[in-house]
């Protein structure tokens, strides 16, 4: 019975602990185990927390027993990504320019899920500073993707991801600056949340772009996602019930489909299929603005990445993947004056974006245009790199760019997804949609 618990829903964990059914201190160890004896152990987690995860499953497993449950996932066992500080626990970001970095204390999130009862399991793997979408990483690990175990699981929330989708943990806890949530979570067959920039803390989390960086989870379903949205914010968490795709309206960013490979357009396009039968209104366009806005992509982003970290690279740069160093250092060419009128023309077409899409319930897209890429090429092939990583990012960078909230769903076809993009702060209405949509793409 306990090897079905790796595959369960953390909502469903939950409430088999809230009847007695499962015991915190079983289902930790469980999942411990399973990840002491999986032959990717090393390539998913950077590092274990089990003496933190047993204690605290322990005060689960007591609270569950007197009836005082702090809430429903109290003892549901997650993972962190390895930029989120973990007080006495080595917090690197995937980097040797960070090795032996100690944090004295717990970032933001961190605390607030673990005042809520969740089990703290480890710190897993990702790309280098969270600065590719593809999750490849020499440095420390690169983790394989679970439908492809010779590709890479997308980045930068890599190990996240692979947490989940082999059944190390019930839940990963990300980051999303260009992306990062969203591709590991399509190419492995979850739910991603990209939550809207400056809702959820970053406090004690790595800084990679501090403009564009989100915290999210990575999960089995839209409902954990709730679950998980609400538990690092520290409230009550919304209630998905009567969610419907009848009458929703649904914007077909046709910008998203342009050079798009075939199997992430097909599954995007069965997902489509299936919601238009299910009652949703679908609309199709190609807006301009957002292709001028994801031109300007290299000074918005890399010129924040190389400034935040400037020091630390040119300090020990022989330390750094050479693919990673080059796309840091590209930010080094722009000038104050590029970097702030791209913001102030950022701020405009962000304003006439979002008046073209107030109309629709969300704004859909293939979560990422290609497949996830072998690792070994990548390695290999400098200029299959640099391709394959901006187009691992280009249609989730949408999300990032207009600074709205995004949920990718699987579509059915393995490692392809469903991108939905919702209003800013608007995360309660985008994931009840997502709960209509799961419901029909299930």
């Amino acid at each position: 019975m306990s090897k079905q618990w790796l595959t369960m829903s953390m909502g469903d964990l939950g409430r088999a602990i809230g009847a007695g059914e499962i015991d915190p201190v079983a289902l930790t160890q469980t999942y411990l185990d399973a990840i002491s004896a999986h032959e990717f152990k090393d390539r998913i987690y950077a590092r274990l927390t089990e003496d933190r995860a047993l204690a605290e499953a322990k005060a689960a497993s007591e609270r569950a027993s007197s009836g005082q449950r702090l809430g429903l996932l109290d003892g549901v066992p997650i993972s962190w990504k390895d930029l989120f500080d973990t007080a006495g626990v080595a917090t690197e970001s995937g980097s040797a320019l960070l090795k032996g970095r100690v944090p004295d204390r717990d970032a933001e999130v961190l605390r607030s899920t673990t005042a809520q009862g969740l089990v703290c399991l480890g710190k897993t793997h990702m790309s280098e500073l969270a600065f590719s979408g593809l999750g490849l990483n020499p440095v420390t690990a690169t983790s394989p993707c679970v439908n492809d175990h010779d590709a890479v699981s997308g980045g930068s929330s890599s190990g996240a991801a692979t947490s989940v989708a082999f059944g190390l943990a019930a839940c990963g806890i990300g980051s999303d600056t260009g992306g990062s949530v969203r591709i590991p979570s399509a190419w492995n067959d979850l739910v991603g949340l990209k939550t809207t920039s400056g809702r959820v803390s970053s406090d004690g989390v790595v800084p990679l772009a501090a403009r564009f960086d989100t915290v999210g989870p990575l999960c089995r379903t839209v409902e954990d996602a709730a679950l998980m949205l609400a538990a690092l914010e520290g409230r009550t968490p919304i209630d998905l019930r009567g969610a419907q795709v009848t009458g929703a309206r649904l914007l077909v960013l046709e910008n998203g489909l342009d050079g798009a490979r075939d199997q992430p357009k097909a599954g995007f396009d069965s997902a489509l299929d299936r919601l238009m039968n299910a009652g949703a209104e679908v609309t199709r366009a190609h807006l301009p603005i957002v292709d001028e806005a994801l031109a300007m992509s290299g000074v918005l982003f890399t010129t924040e990445a190389y400034a935040t970290w400037y020091n630390e690279i040119e300090a020990q740069p022989d330390l750094m993947f050479p693919e990673i160093l080059e796309r840091f250092r590209a930010g080094g060419q722009f000038t104050g004056v590029d970097f702030v009128s791209a913001w102030q023309r950022l701020d405009a077409i962000r304003d006439e974006y979002h008046q073209l899409v107030a109309g629709y319930d969300a704004v859909v897209l293939p979560t990422s245009p290609i497949m996830p890429p072998n690792v070994e090429r990548l390695l290999s092939d400098h200029d299959y790199y640099v391709e394959e990583n901006l187009w691992a990012l280009r249609n989730t960078r949408v999300g990032n760019l207009m600074g709205s909230c995004g949920l990718s769903l699987p579509t059915g076809l393995p490692s392809t997804g469903f991108m939905m993009l919702g209003a800013p702060l608007a995360e309660e209405r985008l994931l009840r949609l997502g709960a209509a949509v799961e419901a029909v793409l299930a």
